[in-house]
């Protein structure tokens, strides 16, 4: 995809010069990694901003290579004759995507079987990829700076539970600390001795051991991996929760306990699948791996748990960045890659988010973080149809593969942008989404969605002379002081838009001609 801004398109302000075009980050535009685990193989293909990018191709095969180890110390042969296939149609993918290579990495099915080191010298011979195998300490830490790929500079207890293993790091102000490895993945779990006693005992005993190697971890609990998503979406499906993304979707460690006895309690779980879009591969292993939670929740009591969907995968694109552009904030980044890919005049973001500051000079940064963003993306839908563009805004908003971003702050980001296209937000199919931030929060998107709507009134050449706004909050006046240039731009729709977010904010509003300096 080739994207690129002139040498000026620099921003000294609130985030710092876009790295998207940076030599550094455009050798990460397009990557291939495969990830060859115990119940799947999964190619995916990230393009575009390297700081958070998107999924450009993403196909996985469930292979369950690691399906009876436990008993035989060999790999599934069933399963390693569908993997090689699959590595075979992944090698011919990446050709056909001019990749020029693709990283393979195998995780605790290849290291633990006999046969491993055979598995990878056919694959080297049928398809020229040199698989990478992993020790459980390595799979820890590369999971760990996946989620650290969505959200920089976070802390808390990274769990990443796979067929065979699920493993352990810690991660504290951007950096990976201790890591464990452990046998607690579901397909070990189906060959443990004693039925449900013994494998709870066996659980339980093993989680202890993890307790002590990893010590107290209070804070947030971060869930990687298949099974914790389908979880997460039997979570949803008990809550009734409409916002169907399960990246930073959070669930408190009582939910937890209520899900994982919601499934144990549920007699039907074909139906259950169904409903909630899980596959009936990853359906056999969810009792085994809800088993776990339970008792993960208990032994390490975090104050939250958060679903991050990106892990290993995301974790070796992680490896590759250079750190100043790892420091970036992902949502900013994708934002402004998106600007300057689909916007009709790339730049304006930044101009219209001057403009429209003023009115929101006392929110917090996070805050004016999501109105930098909304300013970037304002004008990224134009090519929809009008009648739909602000459903189509609040669409892409909510369900866009953006990192940094919580389900709340999702909400109120397509919010923003569904009013920079219209004046109302009832009576669209998303209504039921609205309550997931509260009445305030929805007001200030409305505000900004406004303002929005209005700045793009102005649009003139890069460098004219628009004018500004002046917000007195206590007073509630609005005053806009237009240039000489800018005041043939104030028509009646522009005095219409300006009215309505004047409305929005309960103010009173002027209009005057900005003297010339």
């Amino acid at each position: 995809m080739n994207v690129s801004v002139s040498p000026d398109a620099g921003d000294g302000g609130l985030f710092g010069r876009p790295l998207f075009d940076d030599p550094s980050a455009r050798a990460l535009s397009r990557v291939g990694v495969v990830d060859v685990g115990s119940n799947s193989v999964r190619l995916v293909v990230f393009d575009g901003a390297a700081r958070s990018p998107a999924y450009f191709y993403n196909e996985k095969i469930m292979c369950a290579l690691g399906a009876g180890l436990s008993d035989t110390g060999h790999l599934n042969p069933e399963g390693r004759v569908r993997a090689l296939e699959s590595l075979r149609r992944f090698q011919r993918l990446a050709e056909g995507m001019g990749l020029s290579d693709l990283s393979v990495v195998a995780t605790a099915a290849v290291r633990d079987a006999t046969d491993g080191p055979d598995f990878c010298a056919d694959v080297l011979r049928e398809t020229g990829l040199n698989v990478r195998v992993i020790d459980g300490r390595e799979e820890a830490r590369l999971s760990a700076q996946g989620v650290l790929l969505g959200w920089p500079g976070s802390y808390g207890l990274v769990c990443d539970i796979g067929g065979s293993s699920m493993e352990l790091a810690e991660i504290s102000d951007g950096i990976v600390g201790k890591r464990v490895t452990s046998d607690l993945g579901p397909l070990k779990l189906q060959t443990v001795k004693g039925g449900k006693k013994g494998r709870r005992n066996h659980i339980k005993a093993v989680m202890e051991h993890l307790q002590t190697e990893m010590g107290l971890q209070r804070d947030r609990l971060f869930l990687v991996g298949g099974s914790w998503r389908a979880i997460a979406r039997i979570d949803m499906h008990r809550r009734g929760y409409l916002l169907n993304v399960l990246h930073e979707y959070r669930m408190s460690p009582q939910s937890v306990q209520r899900t994982v006895k919601y499934i144990k309690e549920h007699d039907n779980h074909d139906a259950l699948r169904g409903a909630c879009g899980i596959s009936s591969a990853r359906m056999t292993l969810v009792p085994l791996a809800a088993e776990v939670l339970a008792r993960l929740v208990k032994a390490f009591r975090p104050k939250d748990i958060a679903v991050s969907s990106y892990g290993i995968r995301e974790g070796m694109l992680y490896e590759q960045m250079p750190q100043r552009l790892r420091d970036r904030d992902p949502l900013i980044e994708a934002c402004r890659f998106a600007e300057a890919k689909d916007a009709r005049m790339p730049g304006f973001g930044k101009l219209l988010y001057q403009f429209i500051e003023p009115i929101f000079k006392s929110a917090p940064l996070p805050r004016k973080r999501l109105i930098k963003a909304a300013c970037l993306l304002h004008d990224v839908s134009w090519r929809a149809h009008p009648d739909y563009r602000a459903e189509v805004c609040f669409d892409n908003a909510t369900r866009a593969n953006l990192g940094g971003l919580k389900h709340s702050e999702r909400i109120f980001l397509g919010l923003a942008l569904l009013h920079r296209y219209t004046n109302k937000r009832e009576g669209t199919h998303f209504e039921g989404l609205y309550d997931l931030i509260d009445e305030k929060m929805q007001r200030d998107a409305e505000i900004l969605g406004k303002a929005m709507r209005f700045g793009a009134m102005l649009w003139m050449e890069k460098d004219a002379e628009r004018g500004e706004f002046r917000w007195f909050p206590k007073k509630r006046e609005l005053e806009l002081r237009l240039s000489a240039d800018a005041m043939p731009l104030f028509g009646e729709v522009a005095e219409a838009r300006l009215n309505s977010l004047a409305s929005s904010l309960n103010a009173t509003v002027t209009v005057k001609k900005r003297r010339q300096p």
